[in-house]
């Protein structure tokens, strides 16, 4: 007789499995990974507890578990997330949204005034240039990406949140960005040093595109490329604002200083970290 397997079983079990590899929001993952298998939420999940799993439903959840067990991305496995309360498709394509970006879009919501131009730099999924254009109707977002596969994504992510008339998505070079000019700047670019690449999680190395993650030797060629070009393509008093990494917000601001920004401050995010810097550049006197 084969093993019943039931909801709050193949749950318990699971939490447990993934604990053993490391994983540290195991249950909470296990549900997720289990709620998508059958197209349930995670309160499904608790009030049908006795309910048996048939055979292609385990065989579909235990690929799931396999997949996450080899610490891919729980995220890629289900194909989506939530950002901004917003849903946004992902794929290997582009990186996971973290939280830490929306402190970004806090702060350059509080900058942009009126039908103003937004110059999203590496939109990679979209979710900066969706959210501004979710939260600021009167906006143009023009959303910059390298890559082709990744801006397949990003256009995914601007229709299915209803603002495909307002954000444009555009291949692009951070070497060369458009000319603009526009209101506002934003960019959560590759800021990770080269040299720590091999000590990253499992799930951010072996995963999630280098490209996008890589910044150089000392992780701020990005910022280099953003700070030299802003003057010229940023109306005069334009702001212009980066996602940074830890202990990386004193040398940001060097550089937008070098190139001639003012009024350069940071940001923390809620675990205290310094993690916008904004600066802008000189207005018209």
């Amino acid at each position: 007789m084969a093993e019943r397997w039931t909801i709050l079983k193949i749950l318990q079990w699971t939490a447990d499995y993934l604990s053993g590899k490391q994983i540290a929001a195991a249950r909470l993952e296990a549900e997720l990974l289990l709620a998508a298998t059958l197209d349930l939420d995670r309160v499904g999940l608790y009030v049908n507890f006795e309910r048996p799993l048939d055979p292609a439903e385990l065989s579909a959840f235990r690929e799931k578990v396999r997949r996450r067990a080899q610490r891919e991305p729980v995220q890629y496995i289900l194909g989506e997330t939530e950002f901004w309360s917003l849903t946004f498709k992902v794929s290997s394509a582009v990186l996971v949204p973290r939280a830490d970006t929306e402190v970004l879009v806090e702060e350059a919501l509080t900058r942009i005034e009126g039908v103003a131009r937004i110059l999203d730099v590496g939109t990679g999924s979209g979710v900066i240039a969706v959210a501004l254009a979710h939260e600021k109707p009167e906006i143009m977002v023009t959303a910059l990406d390298c890559n082709k596969e990744t801006l397949d994504v990003a256009r995914d992510n601007v229709r299915r949140n209803g603002v495909a008339q307002r954000v444009s998505c555009l291949i692009g070079d951070l070497a060369k960005l458009p000319c603009g000019p526009f209101d506002v700047m934003v960019s959560n670019p590759p800021y990770i040093p080269t040299g720590e690449w091999a000590k990253l999680m499992p799930e951010v190395r072996d995963y999630e595109p280098r490209q996008a993650l890589d910044g150089g030797v000392d992780g701020l060629d990005a910022y280099r490329h953003l700070a030299i070009q802003a003057p010229q393509i940023l109306v005069p008093g334009g702001w212009l604002l980066v996602e940074v990494g830890v202990g990386q917000a004193g040398e940001v601001s060097a550089l937008f200083k070098a190139a001639g920004l003012i009024e350069i401050g940071h940001r923390k995010d809620y675990a205290g970290i310094p993690r916008v810097v904004m600066a802008r550049t000189k207005p018209v006197l």
